[in-house]
């Protein structure tokens, strides 16, 4: 079997992927607008922090109301796993300058799952991380367009209840990484804190108080690791 084999297979993954996230980016751009944001604001988030999930959140608490600080601290906390991925992925690329830059930013669930999943030949680890880094980022950028454009189109897209849509996609965000007991314990206690706190706080505060509760949470769950 030749060494570039593997190649046709993740190339065939890492579309499947991308085809998948870029449907699931139509409702992110729907909401964006949706949330007060403009077209190209809500297409700039997709190309420079390109996260769903810190996304999702972001336009969430701006559309809810809640300021822009809580809005961008959420965010950074729901982005800050993909530092984590950052130095798993180091050893691999190996990478200088630009390239070093481009591999930070496509360092994401996907990619990072992709490289893990074909360590073997060496080079098809390098191969499935870029292929569906590539995949996503184009793919999940032209979805973002197409949904913010045509919920401009509409008019007045908070007239369909896109709002509703924001917890769902946080939701199914969150439900593939709840794979054990000690994950569904932090979910329901982050969930506990944030309904508790929704009705003396601002919107978005209790949002980022869970995120918070997550993040110690797993800081905690990783020095008892061995």
């Amino acid at each position: 079997m030749p060494d570039t084999a593997y190649r046709r297979p993740l190339a065939s993954k890492a579309l499947g992927i991308g085809v998948a996230t870029g449907a699931y980016a139509l409702s992110y751009g729907a909401i964006g607008v949706a949330s007060g944001l403009s077209i190209w604001q809500t297409q700039t988030l997709s190309l420079l922090m390109f996260t769903g999930a810190s996304q999702f959140a972001m336009v969430g608490i701006i559309g809810s109301g809640g300021g822009l600080l809580a809005a961008v601290l959420t965010a950074w906390l729901l982005g800050a796993r993909n530092s984590v991925y950052a130095l798993s992925m180091a050893p691999l690329h190996k990478v200088r300058g630009l390239r070093r830059l481009l591999a930070a930013q496509l360092t994401i669930d996907e990619t990072t799952a992709m490289a893990l999943g074909h360590p073997e030949p060496p080079m098809a680890a390098r191969y499935a991380f870029w292929s569906t880094g590539v995949s996503v980022f184009v793919l999940w950028n032209i979805g973002t367009l197409l949904g913010a454009v045509g919920a401009a189109a509409l008019g007045d897209p908070g007239a369909l209840g896109l709002d509703a849509a924001i917890p769902a996609a946080l939701l199914a965000l969150l439900w593939p990484r709840l794979v054990d007991r000690s994950m569904w314990a932090v979910a329901l206690v982050a969930a506990g804190l944030a309904i508790a706190l929704t009705p003396v706080l601002r919107p978005g505060l209790p949002v980022l108080a869970a995120a918070l509760v997550a993040l110690v949470a797993s800081a905690l769950m990783g020095r008892e690791r061995p």
